[in-house]
């Protein structure tokens, strides 16, 4: 339950068995592989070159699957409800898997989709150039003269278009004047489709006359007969296309009863796509790739089971360089490695610091049940959880997460007396004056809610400085743990004391002692918590970091959020219960209302706790807690691995 260790590795492969060896090791997920720019080989040895080009054959083969996967999603059968959302992919055996990705049927069904998703473009275009032509003619629908004949005029010429409304009677006098003829032949909306008749000699003043009237030229060239005519011909063309895209949508549909096998494919180059581009990117000989990464320590043994199956590869383990960045991989186990979700989402540790999430387990979970405190939002929790965990598919840390906090909301609710905020007490005959608090009522004694919000922040603020303290002890660190944590430990412990005898909780004469003990610590803090640097900025950050003793108590009240959620949410649901009790005397339809305000009610109140606790806790240990003892900003240990998008391989117990 801790960073895990990890070993530098630097494997020598013959380029004749790269391909496989890479296979293997993707399969494996053991090892993280550095490109060549990353390598350190390639600072030591700056002639070693990369051992290929970009994978293009594969890398096109994977465009053409995902245009096929695209076209074909429209048309294949997609899996509706609960179930299907939550599980997404389609289950698969590795057989199936191997299968499918060896088989030529499925490479020729990308093909055909492809041919077929260009037949069906082609189609649509030309059915949209078939429209566009009848909404063009529509204005001309009266016209009843061949189109052709417009133009064979022999003195004279006729511009056909469309005019505004509100420009006709300003033309039609311009053109009178100008010895122009105008006839009106339809009107569409706020325009007139027109023809205008003029001397061939008058052309280009009329022209110019109409374009500043805004008039839109209309060129029928290319068609022969009437309006009607043309009309007629373009929908039957366009209805015979329409027929005809059907039969290739069919086509289309009978493809997508594959669809599987295209999503396998995506995914299977996918990996094939990401394998290639690895080993070419990784330095390399004229004869030998050498891939520098890094292993878990765990795995080596397995990864030299894995290296020693090739006879042209040799594994070895070599001493990371002075500054190389290490990659970090966290590992918890039973009801801890849930938790991680909390860790990841913060970023990962540096490799020498700690994985918190053994720490922030039990806070984080504790703080959840807090501020919900209800225990049948607990119950209905764990029953929800319950469902999402046996039907989704993929990685279910943060459910079970949340598993374990709605146990501790039970625990938290009961002690409190939370169920459904007071339902029990308001619906069930005999319990109105009952308290089923097991330990307190915060609604009768707040105090006490604040005293432990407040107790338990300030724990955990503490726990974080011990924990540091250990850490640096381990790493033989002794002076940072000695001025860092030890002096902040005995200093807050000893004002938290000194007040505690000024209230009388303890004696005045050890409360008085524990203040004078308190300026030791602070004398320590002034002088050694700033090491770095002149005297005086030394002192300088050493005052500042005295004075910030005054966030700690910011700090500490930042915890009231738990009482405060707490609260609210059980008088939201005390609210709702008293809604519902009010409906209940509605006649008739009393009791269906109360069932539905109860229901709905209950049920938003719920998740906006939920959410709440959930957002609030995660800023409780990223803000408050973390900044005592993590160091973060480490990079994640990412292994060469497949990946799946479309599919869920299932795999067989062993």
């Amino acid at each position: 339950m801790a960073i895990s260790r990890m070993a530098k590795i630097i494997i020598a492969c013959h380029k004749s068995q790269v391909s496989d060896l890479l296979e293997a090791l993707q399969q494996s997920g053991a090892c993280q592989i550095l490109n060549a720019e990353q390598a350190m080989v390639s600072k030591e040895f700056p002639d070693l070159t990369t051992a290929g080009e970009r994978p293009k054959e594969v890398a096109d083969k994977l465009n053409q699957i995902s245009n096929s996967l695209d076209f074909l999603k429209q048309y294949a059968d997609k899996p509706k409800g609960l179930s299907a959302a939550l599980a997404p992919k389609a289950i698969i055996n590795q057989e199936q898997y191997n299968s499918i990705t060896k088989e030529k049927e499925a490479r020729d069904l990308v093909e055909k989709s492809n041919l077929l998703k260009s037949e069906i473009n082609r189609i649509e275009s030309e059915m949209g150039n078939l429209q566009e032509k009848l909404d063009y003619l529509v204005p001309w629908s009266a016209l009843d003269i061949n189109v052709e004949e417009l133009g064979t005029m022999e003195k004279a010429s006729c511009l056909a278009g469309l005019l505004p409304v509100n420009k006709l009677n300003e033309v039609k006098q311009q053109l009178d004047e100008a010895g122009a003829v105008i006839e009106i032949i339809n009107q569409t909306g706020v325009q007139y489709a027109c023809l205008v008749v003029c001397l061939k000699e008058q052309k280009p003043d009329i022209q110019k006359l109409l374009r500043s009237a805004d008039f839109e030229m209309v060129n029928f060239e290319g068609m022969s007969g009437t309006v009607a005519q043309l009309s007629k011909q373009d929908k039957k063309e366009l209805a015979e296309k329409q027929s005809a895209l059907e039969k290739e949508k069919q086509k289309a549909k009978d493809l997508a009863k594959d669809f599987l096998k295209v999503q396998i494919l995506s995914d299977h180059y996918s990996n094939l796509l990401e394998r290639d581009t690895t080993g070419n990117d990784c330095p390399a000989t004229e004869q030998t790739v050498i891939f520098e990464g890094w292993t878990r320590k765990k795995d080596f043994a397995k990864l030299e089971k894995i290296v020693s199956q090739f006879d042209a590869a040799q594994l070895n383990e070599v001493q990371p360089a002075q500054g190389e960045a290490v990659p970090v991989e966290i590992e918890n186990r039973g009801v801890i490695k849930p938790f991680e979700v909390v860790t990841r989402l913060y970023g990962m540790p540096e490799n020498y610091s700690l994985d918190p999430t053994i720490f922030l387990a039990p806070f984080f979970a504790v703080f959840f049940g807090m501020c919900i405190a209800d225990a049948g939002y607990g119950l209905l929790m764990i029953a929800l959880l319950a469902l999402f965990i046996w039907k989704i598919q993929g990685d279910k840390k943060l459910l079970y997460m949340l598993g374990l906090c709605a146990i501790a909301t039970v625990v938290v609710g009961a002690l409190t007396g939370g169920w459904f905020g007071d339902a029990i007490q308001k619906f069930i005959p005999g319990m109105e004056h009952k308290n089923l608090a097991l330990w307190f009522d915060p609604f009768k004694n707040p105090m006490l809610f604040f005293g432990i919000a407040v107790g338990l922040g300030y724990f955990q603020l503490i726990t974080g400085l011990v924990i540091a303290l250990v850490h640096n002890i381990r790493q033989k660190d002794y002076i940072a743990a000695i001025c860092d944590q030890l002096t902040w430990i005995v200093m807050l412990n000893s004002i938290v004391l000194f007040g505690a005898g000024k209230m009388g909780a303890i004696p005045a004469e050890a409360g008085k002692l524990f203040g004078y003990l308190a300026i030791i610590p602070a004398i320590a803090i002034f002088l050694f918590s700033e090491r770095q640097g002149g005297i005086g900025a030394r002192l300088g950050m050493g005052f500042y970091n005295l004075f910030s003793s005054v966030f700690y108590l910011g700090d500490v009240l930042s915890y009231l959020r738990l009482m405060a959620l707490g609260m609210v949410g059980a008088g939201l649901a005390m609210a709702i219960n008293v809604i519902a009790q009010i409906c209940g005397d509605i006649p008739v339809i009393g009791i269906v209302v109360t069932i539905v305000v109860l229901v709905g009610g209950h049920l938003f109140n719920m998740l906006l706790a939920i959410l709440s606790a959930f957002v609030h806790t995660l800023r409780l240990q990223y803000v408050e807690f973390f900044p005592k003892f993590l160091v973060g900003g480490g990079r994640e240990f990412e292994p060469l691995t497949k990946k799946y998008q479309h599919i869920y391989i299932e795999q067989k117990n062993k």
